[in-house]
């Protein structure tokens, strides 16, 4: 069975850094785009940032310069780094990733910006 498992999540100061880690396991055959989707309280679950296999990117305007998406295909894992966070990102975010033609989610995990 497919499995997501995301890490890094926390809480940091307005202006700081954090690194979100989702690494892939189980019978992977193939895996095409990985991305980063996140969800704030009572809102909808919004894109962050995608990566394509071969490394192409697409950000929401709200990460564009402060963010950035990376992927080793050896390890089947994404990153996400984000940099000037900001109190708006505050969210729950989740790893999706297409994996032997089935889209696959993550539990999430809690990331919180204080001001």
């Amino acid at each position: 069975q497919v499995q997501l498992v995301e890490s890094g999540g926390g809480l940091v100061q307005a202006g700081g850094s954090l690194r979100l880690s989702c690494a892939a396991s189980g019978t992977i055959l193939s895996i095409n785009n990985m991305g980063w989707y996140r969800q704030a309280p009572g809102k909808q679950r919004d894109l962050v940032a995608v990566i394509t296999r071969g490394g192409s990117t697409n950000y929401a305007d709200s990460g564009k310069g402060r963010f950035t998406i990376s992927r080793d295909n050896a390890k089947n894992t994404v990153l996400l780094q984000m940099n000037s966070l900001k109190p708006e990102d505050t969210a729950v975010y989740y790893c999706n990733a297409f994996i032997n033609y089935n889209d696959y989610w993550g539990r999430g995990t809690q990331v919180t910006v204080s001001s």
